[in-house]
């Protein structure tokens, strides 16, 4: 039990070299008001006065303090004098001549053996980072004690919650302190050390409500009730110290601090620790074995070795799938360039085929949240395409009165017995031809989505891709420019499918069953025009009429060919006849080409531009990039790639030292 602390001291340096904050180690968290004696209470533990002094805000950054009891110096002469004598495992200085001292982790290889240089040493690295001006900075100074007089103990002394600015603090500083102490007792293996006055009411007391916050329950908390000598004449802090008022589950332990006078008269702390004990002894002599500052250190080394004996089997787990993590994420990063040709061509490669792959629905990385790939381009040629292919009207645009215009255009001067047929691929060819867009419009998609899967493949094909920024950008633009030349092409095929449609209207086609009736209807009309030349003529003479060719009145001029064409009008038996007839026809043949044109271009798309791309992209790349002038120019690392495999790969180290420490505490010992 004894080596837990020491062993988690071991692991905080561990993580400290790379700076890391994934492992929440247990610790002992310091919290309490200003001037609550927090200061105190922990230059009791140790033994020595070392902590800055002043009014205000002194405590500035949080002090990690790790304490370590060592064999006395005699002993540890005689342990390095001693020939063939195994040296003292806790030993870390074994040249140091000095009963106590000190170490910072910023200051590597110098020891200090006065305190005094101690303290000033914590407030010159404070105002370092913090500056002069009474801020405060989240930045911990970590410090090592060596000395035969303290317990192991690992402890962080934060700045005292604080409710006003002084000085040139900024006006946030109550939420800037309380913020950065959630942060530390937030960690559920840490257990906090509350430190209140006597002499103010516990039921105020700002400590216990952050406390409270974290761990509601009270299981981490241990509450320290300090000044217990300053309590108003005739009152005293029993029914506190029993848990009465305000019970607190780790225990309620009350110290005496040093008063002012004793700081500046020097009042070495053995001393204060002997007048504490004579304190308790006459004003709480039931309570005098489990309170002072002796008892709050064996109390508090108790805690922390079973809370860490609690924690450990968790965090061997963690510090397990930590390292499994990192070690994936460093082979992510792949091994420095040795071979640059191989290496080209390994990632030239693999982009390809995870390109086509993305195409054919093979893909290792599919996508749940939406459809891309093969899948996208199915969708837009049956889905998309096919739809507003089936949205279009084959007679949208056409109102009577064109078909009628179409009609007479194609009869020129001559009065038509029947319906012509050079009106009906006159209007058919513009219904043909509205087909154009929409077909175009499918291509443009495709390419989109094409250009859309480099970016996929981009991202998920291979992490080797993302670590040269260089050859990414290379690879995209040759994908792009493949692309881009393919795509005139595509669209010229598609706008010759459409022309090829409106070449030749083939009234012959097999499907196209209306064009017999139509023949029928056309046969019936001119026996009609012989037997009733009188009707049509009555009838001619009506249109001329209607259409305002009557004769003009008396003492007026009519310029015939100023004279405006009907917008709408009533059309005769014989004109709602011939409309009817070629509406038939022009839907007939526009459902036969709009069936063609929804089978030919999702076709002539991926043969000109899909296939075509699958089958030349590994060797456009090839030929556009492997090439040995630019070799060493394209497979250049970016800093970022460089830099996050020496971070994964320090922090895989320290990992791996971790879970070597803990692995040498055997089970045994935990009990």
């Amino acid at each position: 039990m004894e080596t837990l602390i020491p062993t988690i001291n071991r692991l905080q340096e561990v993580f400290l070299t790379v700076g890391a904050e994934v492992i929440q180690l247990p610790q002992i968290v310091v919290v309490g008001s200003q001037s609550s004696g927090k200061s105190s209470v922990l230059e009791s533990l140790v033994g020595r006065d070392f902590l800055p002094r002043g009014s205000g805000i002194v405590t500035r950054r949080p002090l990690v303090l790790q304490l370590v009891n060592v064999a006395p110096l005699q002993d540890r002469l005689k342990l390095e004098n001693g020939n063939g004598v195994k040296q003292n495992a806790q030993n870390s200085h074994p040249g140091v001549k000095a009963e106590e001292w000190g170490t910072f982790l910023h200051c590597k290889n110098q020891i200090f053996t006065d305190f005094k240089d101690i303290r000033q040493e914590i407030e010159a690295e404070t105002d370092r980072t913090s500056g002069e001006n009474k801020g405060i900075s989240p930045e911990p100074i970590y410090l090592k004690i060596f000395s035969p007089k303290v317990l192991n103990l690992t402890l962080v002394d934060l700045p005292g919650i604080t409710k006003v600015p002084v000085g040139d603090q900024p006006e946030d500083i109550e939420a800037q302190v309380q913020e950065m102490i959630l942060s530390f007792i937030s960690n559920p293996n840490s257990l906090i050390l509350a430190v209140s006055p006597a002499n103010s009411d516990l039921a105020t007391s700002d400590a216990l409500k952050l406390a409270r916050e974290v761990d509601p329950d009270g299981r981490r908390t241990l509450l320290v009730v300090s000044k217990l000598d300053l309590m108003d004449a005739g009152t005293d802090a029993l029914e506190v110290l029993l848990g009465r008022v305000i019970p607190v589950r780790l225990g309620i332990i009350g110290v005496v601090n040093r008063s002012q006078h004793d700081i500046n008269t020097q009042k070495s702390l053995e001393d204060t620790m002997r007048d504490e004990q004579a304190f308790l002894q006459r004003y709480y002599p039931s309570l005098a074995s489990r309170a002072g500052s002796r008892y709050l250190a064996k109390t508090l080394s108790r805690l922390l070795m079973h809370h860490i004996r609690d924690c450990l089997p968790d965090l061997k787990t963690r510090v397990t799938v930590l390292s499994a993590q990192y070690q994936a994420r460093l082979n992510s990063y792949g091994q420095p360039v040795e071979d640059h040709s191989a290496t080209l061509l390994q990632i030239v490669t693999k982009f390809a085929s995870d390109y086509c792959n993305t195409i054919e629905g093979t893909a290792r990385h599919i996508q749940t949240s939406e459809l891309c790939g093969g899948a996208r381009i199915c969708y837009i040629f049956h889905e998309t395409f096919g739809r507003t292919l089936q949205s279009i009207d084959p007679l949208g645009g056409l109102s009577d009165l064109d078909i009628l215009t179409a009609i007479r255009n194609a009869t020129g001067p001559r009065p038509a017995l029947f319906v012509p047929e050079v009106s009906f691929e006159l209007l058919v060819k513009r219904q043909i031809k509205r087909l154009e867009e929409p077909s175009l419009r499918c291509v443009e998609l495709v390419h989109e989505e094409l250009q859309r899967i480099i970016q996929h493949c981009s991202s998920f094909s291979t992490q080797e891709l993302l670590r040269f920024p260089k050859l990414h950008d290379s690879i995209v633009e040759v994908v792009t420019g493949l692309l881009r030349k393919r795509l005139p092409i595509t669209n010229e095929m598609v706008h010759n499918l459409v022309a090829i449609e409106l070449a030749y209207i083939n009234t012959k086609h097999p499907d196209f069953t209306d064009a017999a009736q139509v023949s029928a209807s056309v046969n019936s009309q001119q026996a009609e025009a012989v037997d009733g030349g009188k009707r049509w003529k009555n009838e001619k003479v009506a249109d001329e009429k209607v259409a305002g060719f009557g004769s003009p009145s008396k003492g007026q001029a009519i310029n015939l060919l100023d004279t405006a064409v009907p917008v709408a009008r009533k059309l005769s038996a014989r004109e709602q006849r011939d409309c009817e007839v070629i509406q038939r026809l022009i839907k007939c043949y526009f459902l036969i080409v709009r069936k063609s044109i929804q089978d030919s271009v999702p076709k002539t798309v991926m043969h000109f531009l899909v296939n075509f791309v699958k089958e030349h992209l590994q060797s456009e790349l090839v030929g556009q990039l492997y090439k040995q002038k630019l070799l060493q120019e394209l497979l250049i690392e970016s800093q970022d790639t460089a830099q996050q495999r020496t971070e994964v790969a320090q922090m895989l180290e320290a990992l791996k030292k971790a879970n070597n420490i803990i692995s040498e505490i055997r089970e045994t010992h935990l009990w």
